[in-house]
């Protein structure tokens, strides 16, 4: 079994773990970054980017190239049934870019690969990450090279096998590899369970018109539901599954493009789209044309005990989940990766103490603790209406960032950090 070395090894090519590459290799860093997949995502599943993650961006000289791909949402309307309860209006942020922006998750990691590339660093695809040996100054990753193989004689199907075998030593080891993490257990990191899952099903479609220019999230006694406006006349319903009656009728996350082709199963899709919707949202009027897409996925509210231990960091997904609406864990994953580099080029650079990244990991989890209402959370204050004092726990994962830019829209709906 062959081994290579680097100076740090990155699992994981979603967006958060294309950034973590290209912030080290842009930093002098040899960085190694491995996904068992085989190509970027082709949908959009984290769709919404922070004011401050455009300014991270901004930073780098991405924003604007992300800007041109996506779509500006200022306002944020909650609402309970047909009525228009609460909305918040980014554009009362400060800062220089003062919206959410809406885009396919496919289109913000082909620009990263893009500049990975450039600053002479790729991704090795279809690579996944099996086993670590932690060392006291090195972590030594054992990775499987994987390709694809046809099986079968009457009905031939396509398989997944290993091809090779080798390992990778590198000083420091990063897992952005999602809330299915193989790193994360591999480095003995608990994970927590610190709420109840909850299921959704989203669903991207056509519209015979326009959409609103806002985002519209449905708060009502029972469920949490959001209306993406994505452009061009397509939007996206998240609704929270409450009963699992529809159980299996949502194809799995694909990273192939792929489109719901069968008539008698678009068209029952479709009508059950437009059934829940009128049935949560009654202002929803427009009618449903087709749906591109469709998809299940289960959301649990799970902080990891610890960002990492010694040589292995996590990230993202790998280290904390919650839910959809809000697209927390995805963009707070951007500014983790960016204070998590910082420290690996201090340690790596200028011999810096690795006591350095036990900073990192007590102020993430103190900025995640409070996110989750571990901590603090939001209160209501005197003038808040009963509808935002009943909800103020289920606002807060709903609310596009994190320290000051979430205060400041707490504040618009008459809610604070506590």
């Amino acid at each position: 079994m062959r081994q290579t070395q680097t100076e740090v090894l990155v699992v994981g090519a979603g967006p958060v773990g294309l950034w973590t590459a290209l912030l080290l290799a842009e930093s002098g860093i040899e960085v190694t970054l491995i996904d068992r997949e085989a190509r970027t995502t082709a949908r959009s599943y984290a769709c919404a980017l922070h004011p401050a993650t455009l300014r991270l961006l901004d930073r780098y000289g991405l924003a604007e190239s992300v800007i041109e791909r996506g779509r500006r949402v200022e306002t944020i309307a909650f609402y309970d049934g047909p009525k228009r309860q609460a909305e918040l209006h980014l554009s009362k942020l400060p800062g220089e870019f003062p919206f959410l922006l809406i885009l396919p998750q496919s289109a913000l990691e082909g620009l990263l690969e893009q500049r990975l590339r450039a600053a002479d660093a790729s991704v090795h695809w279809h690579h996944r990450f099996e086993d670590l040996v932690l060392e006291q100054e090195s972590v030594t990753a054992v990775i499987e090279e994987l390709e694809g193989t046809s099986t079968g004689y009457i009905v031939p199907h396509w398989e997944t096998v290993v091809k090779n075998r080798s390992t990778i030593q590198a000083q420091f080891l990063v897992g952005a590899d999602g809330h299915n993490s193989m790193v994360r257990p591999r480095a003995h990191l608990e994970y927590e369970r610190v709420g109840d899952s909850e299921a959704f099903a989203a669903f991207e479609f056509e519209t015979e018109e326009p959409s609103a220019d806002e985002l519209r999230v449905v708060l009502d006694d029972a469920s949490t539901n959001v209306l993406w406006p994505l452009g061009d006349n397509h939007c996206r319903w998240t609704f929270q599954i409450l009963r699992q009656d529809f159980k299996g009728d949502f194809p799995a996350k694909e990273r192939r493009s792929v489109r719901l082709a069968e008539p008698t199963v678009d068209e029952r899709i479709r009508q059950y789209v437009q059934k829940v919707a009128q049935e949560r949202a009654p202002w929803f009027s427009s009618h449903i044309k087709k749906v591109d897409w469709c998809t299940e996925v289960s959301f649990e509210r799970r902080l990891v005990a610890q960002f990492g231990r010694e040589r292995c960091w996590l990230l993202g997904d790998a280290a904390h989940q919650t839910g959809p609406v809000g697209v927390q864990s995805m963009n707070l994953g951007f500014a983790e990766a960016n204070s998590l580099a910082t420290v690996l080029k201090k340690i790596l650079r200028e011999a810096a103490p690795l006591d350095l990244l036990e900073t990192h990991n007590l102020a993430w989890q103190k900025e995640w603790r409070s996110l989750l209402g571990l901590s603090g959370g939001l209160k209501p204050h005197g003038q808040a209406s009963d509808w935002i004092s009943k909800r103020a726990s289920r606002v807060l994962p709903c609310l596009p960032g994190y320290g000051l830019d979430l205060a400041g829209m707490a504040k618009q709906l008459q809610l604070a950090p506590a």
